[in-house]
């Protein structure tokens, strides 16, 4: 697929997913341009990683040098190119967009608040997990059950070193005897936080499965952490745990393909 064409595929498939949050996002050159200052920027995504592979920023604040960028890599899974590319994306914004716009929004409704003392001076606005794979129960119920932050914040602290925010991914899984567990920090691997979180007690089946999960830390004292709100919106609900009704809930979603 030419560049050209990979760049298409991806944008459509923005616009598309982001319609999922009530965002209107319109394709304009080579960004895709949302609400306000908000974007998200494509670049090709480095190494021979396969073509499914899709590196998205979601601007916060589109014109400014100095603005804050959310960047991510996600995979996707299909028959074509532009199966795996539209699936790459879908997988983004069921994680990594889902954390960012409720990060923006404050209302509890696309990914939980929740501060941990292993943190301190941080909030966690964790998204939805994405479960894949066979037999994806067992993981995803392990999932909504244990919280993963407590377990890994000591490796993770040194490492936030980004003002405002940081980014970190989790990714995990694979099988028995040959399982995986990757974390990033702003898109590099955190070797200390890959081995807390290898050394949990996730459940390796015999069959391949693998779970995808995104955390924003915000600094509590950046705007980020407690943006204007409108009046008629509630105010969010901060607790020291995810709740597990909502990645229930996304999880079913996303597994029925909605």
């Amino acid at each position: 697929m030419r560049p050209q064409d990979r760049l298409a595929v991806i944008q459509r498939s923005v616009v598309r997913e982001m319609a999922r949050y009530g965002q209107r996002f319109t394709v304009d050159g080579e960004i895709v341009r949302g609400p306000g200052t908000t974007a998200v920027a494509v670049r090709e995504h480095p190494g021979a990683s396969g073509p499914g592979h899709v590196d998205l920023g979601f601007v916060l604040h589109l014109g400014r040098a100095d603005g804050p960028v959310v960047w991510d890599c996600a995979a996707g899974l299909g028959k074509t190119e532009e199966e795996q590319l539209d699936n790459a994306v879908k997988m983004w914004a069921t994680t990594t967009a889902a954390a960012v716009v409720e990060m923006l929004e404050h209302r509890g409704e696309h990914g939980d608040h929740y501060r941990h003392e292993a943190l301190p001076g941080r909030l966690a606005v964790q998204g939805p997990a994405a479960v894949f794979g066979f037999d994806s129960e067992r993981l995803a119920g392990w999932l909504a059950d244990h919280q993963l932050l407590p377990a890994l914040a000591g490796a993770l602290h040194p490492e936030l070193t980004t003002p405002g925010f940081n980014g970190v991914k989790l990714f995990l899984g694979g099988k028995a005897g040959d399982d995986i567990a990757e974390v990033r920090v702003n898109g590099e691997v955190s070797e200390a936080a890959s081995a807390a979180l290898r050394a949990l007690s996730w459940p390796r089946g015999e069959r391949l499965c693998w779970a995808r999960l995104f955390i924003l830390l915000v600094d509590e004292r950046s705007p980020e952490a407690e943006p204007d709100t409108p009046t008629d919106v509630p105010a969010p609900v901060y607790s020291r745990t995810p709740r597990r009704g909502l990645l229930s809930r996304w999880w079913q979603a996303l597994r029925a393909g909605q």
